[in-house]
């Protein structure tokens, strides 16, 4: 995935390159810094030595050594003063130089943790927001796997007003600020009970079902040969009508180019998970019945019996379209995140 945010210990993550947010001299003084000289052993106390100093926003790469990741990318952050010394310049710079010392070293997958989030008292939830925004940007333009780790739900703090409205949302609450078009749809999720046995007739009652049903002298055979439009034939169709570019539409979905390249290949028979089929739904900016009919073609759909599912038809029916920011709320409430 482009880009995950992560309850983990940065630590213990297996991937190309972790970063390190240190001081000037590299010595491993406090939080994150000394977790990962801890972890490296002695061999990294004598790399940082020979490397250090570390000026502000920039970065520097070391190997791994007992880390499970292959390198380690130390990078210098600000103290936060209140935001008016220019700490959010040295920030991007530090994920910024981060990043492209992966590209250049042809690295696949690089982690962060909250650069300056700890004893030098940067706000988590800036941080959180403001990595994510420069990581995006970062990847418009280069394919990288990039991971934030938060440590734990603590680290960051969530839009409590945002969150009370999701709860009140999930729990029912927010009816009467349901459009029109969402009650409908979530009447037409409830069980329908059948009572009749003449399925002809249930199909005349129900217009959309009509189609499905067969017909008395119909074979089987037949039947089989009727078949709508594919998940892939769909997507491809909306990305048209809307103008946008493939790598536009998969970066916005924050799905990666290998993964873009087998709906192409597969066609067809390709199936998504839900998260993928929805984020693509997300990037294409699709109302709740254009959603619901893209994920139909993957024999998917969204239902009011789940909280993944609430989620996103709380965003799609406020407009919000901003995949990262979804993810945020998937996140606080425990919901696998949008992407592949």
């Amino acid at each position: 995935m482009p880009l995950q945010i992560v309850r983990q210990d940065i630590t213990k993550m297996k991937v190309d390159a972790i970063v390190n947010t240190t001081n000037e001299e590299m010595i491993g003084y406090s939080g994150v810094d000394f977790a990962v000289h801890q972890g490296a052993g002695q061999k990294l106390d004598k790399a940082c030595s020979r490397i250090a100093p570390l000026g502000l926003g920039e970065a520097k790469i070391t190997k791994g050594y007992n880390l499970d990741a292959k390198y380690i990318i130390h990078t210098s952050g600000p103290v936060w003063r209140g935001g008016l010394e220019g700490e959010s310049i040295i920030l991007k710079s530090c994920y910024t130089e981060a990043l492209k010392i992966a590209v250049s070293k042809g690295l696949k997958s690089i982690a962060f943790p909250l650069i300056s989030s700890g004893a030098y008292g940067y706000p988590k939830d800036k941080v959180l927001k403001f990595a994510v925004q420069v990581i995006t940007e970062f990847l418009c333009e280069h394919e990288l796997a990039v991971y934030l780790c938060v440590f734990d739900k603590k680290s960051y703090e969530f839009s409590k007003t945002l969150f009370e409205e999701i709860c009140n949302f999930i729990e029912g609450k927010l009816e009467d600020q349901v459009p029109e078009k969402c009650r409908a749809y979530k009447k037409a999720l409830q069980p329908m009970v059948v009572e009749s046995r003449n399925y002809a007739e249930v199909c005349s009652t129900h217009g959309k079902m009509q189609s499905p049903c067969r017909e008395a002298d119909e074979s089987l055979h037949d039947y089989m040969k009727k078949k709508d439009k594919s998940f892939a034939y769909k997507l491809f169709d909306l990305i048209d009508e809307r103008g946008m570019t493939d790598v536009e539409c998969y970066k916005k979905a924050n799905v990666d180019k290998k993964t873009f390249s087998k709906i192409k290949c597969k066609g067809d028979t390709y199936r998504p998970s839900k998260q993928t089929a929805v984020a693509f739904a997300i990037a294409l900016k699709l109302d709740l019945e254009e959603t619901q009919d893209l994920l139909a073609s993957a024999g998917l759909t969204l239902s009011y019996s789940f909280t993944f599912d609430k989620i996103i038809m709380y965003f799609i029916q406020k407009e919000i379209y901003n995949i990262f920011e979804i993810n945020e709320a998937l996140f606080e409430f425990d919901q696998v995140l949008l992407g592949v």
